[in-house]
């Protein structure tokens, strides 16, 4: 590694001091230490999460001896932390590099991290290719735990159930998860376990669109144009104070397709149906293509069609360890209140 970049590894991490001293203060061991594509090394993360720390390069692989440096310069800003390399220059982001037995090991190691004083599993390493905890959601998670107390919550695309923790954690007085992969919804129920929460969590294994079409009352019928639909979980309409709802960029199933480009209001309208009477929303898109206000506008169209206006639209943005060139990060996160 060039002295250019161990100045730019530092810059970042005294960038992030005052940040990290007040995450430290709010029991989180969780953040995000160097995002290349802003300070100076594109496609280049460094990760803490707990004990561990997580380098992943995804333009071109990071030479061993500039991985070495890294790992001196980290070892004597963190002390103690395994460091895992995960090279994913290839192809849809997967991992290429092999580890030894050894440092494999500890890649596959379950561990612990810690936010907001909610604990989370994390592996280095596991079947899938995202990590357990997405960091830059964090501020959205502790806007949850701000709103949630006393009220239900249903998160949607839940993954490993991040937010529904939280929300549990924080007072929610109902959380329901649903996520289509199972492997995911497993390792939220591992979540809930390890935070000894004080209300029981339900998980929905489920393609998105049945679920909320169900849970707003529009039902989901079992054929379309004469042919069956994969089998769905049967759901009751029902109600939420708030909705979490964090799709991926792009995903086609028999019952819909996610589009954040091109069609978020397909999605979005079955959702906000399922909120109650001046309940609220949190939506994300982490396209970077689309602007926020293009974004919002067509939020605000789709809820006036379906007589739910939005009343009041609050932003929230990733916390100082995801900093962005123009204050305009990719991950757009709405409150909207109806």
């Amino acid at each position: 590694m060039d002295a250019a970049l161990s100045d730019r590894l530092a810059t970042a991490l005294q960038y992030r001091s005052a940040l990290l001293t007040q995450l430290h203060a709010e029991e989180t061991d969780a953040y995000r230490l160097f995002h290349g594509s802003v300070e100076g090394h594109p496609g280049l993360t460094v990760d803490r999460y707990g004990d561990l720390l997580i380098v992943q390069s995804f333009h071109t692989p990071l030479p061993a001896p500039q991985l070495a440096e890294l790992e001196v310069f980290y070892a004597h800003a963190f002390p103690g932390l395994t460091l895992i390399y995960n090279d994913r220059s290839q192809s849809n982001s997967r991992i290429g590099n092999k580890l030894s037995p050894e440092m494999l090991a500890a890649a596959k190691e379950p561990r612990q991290a810690r936010e907001l004083g909610v604990n989370y599993l994390i592996q280095a390493r596991h079947a899938g290719q995202d990590p357990w905890l997405f960091l830059d959601l964090r501020a959205a998670r502790r806007r949850v735990m701000q709103e949630i107390r006393g009220k239900s919550l249903l998160n949607v695309f839940s993954y490993t159930c991040g937010v529904g923790v939280a929300a549990a954690k924080a007072g929610a007085s109902s959380v329901v998860n649903v996520d289509f992969a199972r492997s995911s919804l497993s390792v939220g129920k591992e979540n809930a376990r390890i935070n000894d929460l004080p209300i029981q969590m339900r998980f929905v294994q489920s393609d998105a669109f049945p679920a909320l079409r169900q849970f707003s009352g529009l039902g989901q019928p079992t054929f379309v144009r004469g042919k069956r639909l994969p089998h769905f979980e049967r759901l009751k309409k029902q109600k939420f104070d708030m909705v979490f709802l964090d799709p991926p960029p792009y995903a086609k199933s028999p019952f819909g397709v996610v589009d954040l480009i091109h069609d978020y209001a397909a999605l979005f309208k079955p959702a906000l149906l399922c909120v109650a009477e001046k309940g609220s929303m949190i939506c994300c898109n982490n396209v970077a293509q689309v602007s926020r206000e293009v974004w919002i506008d067509q939020l605000e169209r789709s809820a006036r069609k379906v007589f739910r206006p939005i009343r009041e639209v609050e932003w929230i943005t990733p916390e100082n360890d995801f900093p962005s060139h123009d204050g305009r990060p990719p991950l757009k996160t709405a409150l909207l209140r109806l």
